[in-house]
């Protein structure tokens, strides 16, 4: 362990308390009727290390299991069972790809004002096989024992060699970016 990552205070991540979206972009016959899908990542866990004195000591991590993913938008049951399967068999190749995993590199930010702060977080996601730098702004609250993070980041699936597919027929098509959403809740952990 790195002499930077003691002096940072660890939180655990905690799934049922936190909110992980994904907002795809529809193209093809549905998106003037701007139909663009809202996922739910439902399982991932991690860690994050923040020191609000010296915040370039701080990390994250954290892994999604990619069979973990559910269509949040009201479809019929037979469109959702479908949008899910081409999402998670041709989209995604999760018998391939089981996980998606970020951490984080460098971090840097300011305090705003007692107990908050914006901080950058340059750090590597690992999707589909494929690991590339992403950048994330998060806006972090720190109380006593609960680390708040949320902000959101954009993607390119092609980027990480994901095929753009259709669904239901073709009515579906979505297109390449991809805008992620979270209000991640961590605990800190006991001494």
């Amino acid at each position: 362990m790195a002499e930077a990552e003691m002096i940072a205070t660890r939180y655990r991540i905690v799934t049922n308390r936190s909110r992980f979206n994904v907002r795809a972009f529809a193209g093809g016959a549905l998106s003037a009727f701007g139909h663009n899908p809202t996922i739910a990542i439902r399982e991932f866990t991690g860690e994050v290390r923040f020191s609000p004195d010296y915040i370039s000591a701080s990390v994250l991590r954290m892994v999604i299991n990619s069979d973990s993913l559910s269509l949040t938008d009201d479809v019929s049951e037979k469109d959702r069972k479908e949008l899910e399967r081409t999402m998670r068999e041709e989209a995604l190749e999760i018998a391939r790809y089981p996980e998606v995993a970020y951490e984080s590199t460098a971090v840097s930010g300011n305090k705003l004002f007692a107990g908050r702060y914006k901080v950058a977080i340059e750090g590597n996601l690992t999707l589909h096989g494929v690991t590339r730098l992403c950048p994330i702004e998060v806006q972090i609250i720190v109380s006593e024992n609960t680390l708040r993070a949320s902000g959101e980041f954009s993607i390119r699936q092609t980027d990480y060699r994901i095929k753009l597919v259709s669904a239901l027929g073709g009515t579906i098509k979505l297109k390449d970016d991809l805008k992620f959403s979270f209000d991640i809740v961590a605990y800190k952990e006991s001494e």
